[in-house]
């Protein structure tokens, strides 16, 4: 994986926006010593402002879910950082490239005709799409993408959608756009409820007791620099539940389950 200090230190160049963001998101380079890596930049600047979040927070949310990925020692979330750029300080992250399953194809989540999921997959739920056909949304059944599934539990990933899980086709599975997470209020809104109300793997329950454990520790004090001091004390109460229940998250009754679109 990449040296941060390429990340940190090198220079940004930026190669052109990316205009389906609904924030201000721009492809780039950078550049240090011989080495160059193309990145994702998001300026505070071009942050939209949202109505549930503080104002000029998104690229600190960003940084701060790649912090607790780290502490989980799961690296969900590709190298991300702070730094300024072209056009002013933001968040700074790897450019994660895809490979095709089939032609178009790399998903690890997706729609199937009703009543067809496919061996190694699970159902999410059952809907009709833009022609009205029967269909299932479904995503793949593994261990990396339970892992995502935990880690936006722990995070409150309030825009989990399809498009924003990454297959770069060497057995690791990654999660982008944090920039709606730690909300103190119940907002986990995910296309990954293939699991929900089953038991959690052991070795996942573990991890998340040694972050809760950090919680209270230096990864607190990383944590506290970037979110809000409610927003950090609920971090920890989600990680208490996720460890008093054992059990994956159900969506909640007072909040929409699923982002839209899905992906």
């Amino acid at each position: 994986m990449i040296d941060l200090d390429l990340l940190a230190r090198g220079e940004l160049d930026l190669l052109g926006r990316l205009v389906a963001a609904s924030n201000g998101t721009f492809q780039g380079t950078v550049s240090l010593d011989g080495s160059s890596a193309t990145v994702v930049y998001k300026p505070v600047e071009g942050e939209r402002p949202l109505w549930d979040f503080p104002d000029g927070t998104l690229a600190e949310r960003e940084y701060a879910a790649y912090v607790v990925s780290e502490a989980l020692g799961w690296h969900v979330v590709p190298p991300t950082l702070l730094r300024d750029g072209p056009l002013g300080v933001g968040m700074v992250q790897l450019w994660i490239d895809e490979i095709e399953l089939a032609p178009g194809k790399t998903e690890l989540v997706d729609i199937v005709p009703q009543g067809r999921v496919p061996d190694g997959w699970v159902g999410v739920l059952d809907a009709l799409d833009g022609r009205h056909k029967p269909v299932t949304l479904v995503h793949a059944d593994n261990l990396e993408l339970q892992r995502m599934a935990v880690f936006d539990a722990v995070v409150n990933n309030a825009d989990r959608k399809g498009g924003h899980v990454l297959n770069p086709g060497d057995g690791r599975v990654f999660g982008v756009d944090h920039g709606v997470t730690f909300n103190a209020d119940d907002k986990l809104r995910t296309v990954l409820w293939g699991w929900a109300g089953t038991p959690v793997p052991p070795e996942l329950l573990e991890d998340v007791r040694k972050l809760a454990d950090g919680l209270t520790g230096e990864v607190g004090a990383e944590l506290a620099d970037l979110i809000t001091p409610l927003e950090l004390a609920v971090t920890r109460e989600r990680c208490a539940t996720l460890l008093k229940t054992g059990n994956f998250p159900t969506p909640s009754e007072d909040w929409p389950a699923i982002p839209w679109p899905a992906f």
